[in-house]
């Protein structure tokens, strides 16, 4: 395993994205997992923490397999897998409704985490996408398209562990990315970390109100 847990993993990640302190960085971190990395990078970047909520669009019937994706932190972003999409013999109003029922979930989980606090404004700035690991990349290329959506100067991916492939796919999306580990034999992610606990939502209430842009 490459990492302790997920504040270790963050630190790591501190490190590597050291030369962005003086470039007035936003740091926005994927639910849950992501928030812990996310706020080691922001306390040692001196940045203020956000979030970026991403639903996986599951095929009716069978959720499981994911037919796309949805982002919102002030844009909305949708990622189609077609060949899922026509496979499964989904049409455009079975999709659309899926699709809103994900950006409805992702709306009262923006309510739970955040309460009324608005998404913080990224134009002409550097955001920092941040997330503890990544797997195939569909729920980042949604997350990354949300966040390109809201007039950043530069968009960085950090990640502590990912497969070769997803970054090779991700970097087109990105100015820069960051990732410490790329594992030859890539099975998940948790396998890299001693200690992969569920995030709580407790948890990530306390990280956001702890790196607010009040404090930042």
């Amino acid at each position: 395993m490459a990492f302790t847990d997920r504040r270790q993993a963050g630190q790591e990640l501190a490190t590597a994205l050291a030369g962005y302190r003086d470039h007035r960085p936003v740091v926005l971190a994927l639910p849950r997992g992501g928030v812990p990395v996310a706020a080691e990078v922001a306390a040692a970047l001196h940045a203020p923490l956000d979030l970026i909520l991403v639903r996986k669009i599951g095929v009716p019937g069978h959720h499981e397999l994911a037919m796309g994706a949805v982002s919102d932190g002030g844009q909305t972003a949708v990622v189609r897998n077609e060949e899922i999409i026509g496979l499964a013999g989904v049409d455009e109003a079975e999709f659309n409704a899926a699709r809103d029922r994900e950006l409805a979930e992702i709306e009262r989980r923006r309510r739970c985490y955040l309460g009324d606090r608005p998404p913080i404004d990224i134009t002409g700035r550097l955001a920092i996408v941040v997330d503890d690991g990544i797997a195939t990349g569909a729920t980042t290329r949604a997350a990354l398209r949300a966040v390109r959506a809201r007039g950043p100067d530069k968009v960085v991916l950090a990640v502590p562990v990912a497969p070769a492939e997803a970054v090779a796919v991700l970097r087109a999306e990105v100015d820069d990315l960051i990732c410490l580990e790329m594992p030859e034999h890539f099975y998940a992610i948790g396998a890299h970390y001693g200690d992969f606990t569920q995030v709580s939502d407790d948890e990530v209430r306390r990280l956001l109100a702890r790196h607010s842009p009040a404090k930042s």
